[in-house]
């Protein structure tokens, strides 16, 4: 009797959820199952309704209503979207590790190259005038001995890096 009844009842609950849900704010999808677990907590306590096409329209509607209050109390929890320009916190945590081990590589390169790169790497972003005279030499020797310290740390970096790796 019960399985015959909410077979009948499946088509009216579509149609009376889906023309009360959008007027409330609510989706057709909740309305239905609201209903249909008060239908059930009403067959549990009082028992099948009189009229159980009535019942539904009637409790659709109430379930509706209350969707829509629901709805009015609630706030969003933010105002405006994420912000995902910005780098999160793992990006901050790993983009100063990689300066960390950067500046640690260049502190042990030989000669010149440990004052040279860190000028290259100066947040004051100063010219090649400016780190030829803070180095005390000729800013045209300046390029081929930014070239020769890049390369000693690449393969500085390089050597690390590789022998980090498992082999097998």
């Amino acid at each position: 009797m019960t399985h015959d009844m909410v077979a009948a009842l499946r088509p009216l609950l579509a149609a009376e959820a889906s023309a009360e849900a959008y007027a409330w704010g609510a989706e057709p999808g909740d309305l239905e199952q609201a209903v249909w677990l008060r239908f059930l907590e009403h067959l549990v306590t009082d028992g099948p309704p009189a009229d159980p096409a009535a019942w539904l329209r009637g409790a659709v509607r109430s379930e509706a209503r209350r969707a829509g209050r629901t709805a009015s109390i609630e706030r969003p929890y933010a105002s405006e979207p994420a912000d995902d320009s910005r780098p999160g916190p793992e990006q901050l945590a790993l983009g100063a590790a990689r300066r960390r081990a950067l500046h640690s590589a260049v502190r042990r390169l030989p000669g010149r190259c440990p004052r040279l790169m860190a000028a290259l790497l100066s947040p004051k972003d100063l010219t090649y005038q400016e780190i030829a005279r803070e180095l005390g030499i000729s800013q045209g020797s300046l390029g081929p001995e930014r070239s020769r310290c890049l390369g000693c740390l690449r393969r500085m970096l390089t050597s690390e890096v590789a022998g980090r790796e498992p082999r097998g």
